[in-house]
């Protein structure tokens, strides 16, 4: 159920030529989206879906996507509140989620800079 709740709550690309995107192009998962439910949903969408099949494709091939996502857990895991979650308003956490964010992009524009 949070795999179509997940995709829902996409907003839209803002700053793109013509009307903002609110769907992918296509969807790289690993093998624990390997339903045919999910497949459905991404083809209701028009979403090119890209999901390893279990037992069938080895774990290499969606490797070198899947390493984006896992750097970026470990760049908001680097803010020591962020780690564990211990605030319990929804509103206060995502406070230090857009503050984190908001650091993580300065940083790369100052070393642009």
């Amino acid at each position: 159920m949070a795999f179509e709740a997940t995709l829902d709550a996409l907003v839209a690309v803002p700053g793109l030529r013509g009307r903002p995107r609110k769907r992918p192009d296509k969807l790289h998962a690993d093998k624990g989206y390997d339903f045919e439910r999910c497949r459905r949903y991404l083809k209701q969408r028009g979403i090119l879906a890209r999901i390893a099949r279990r037992g069938v494709e080895s774990r290499e091939r969606l490797g070198r996507h899947r390493w984006v996502v896992e750097r970026t857990h470990a760049w908001f895991a680097g803010f020591g509140k962020l780690r564990i979650r211990f605030e319990r308003s929804l509103e206060t956490h995502l406070a230090l989620l857009t503050l984190a964010a908001a650091i993580i992009c300065s940083r790369f524009v100052e070393d642009l800079c």
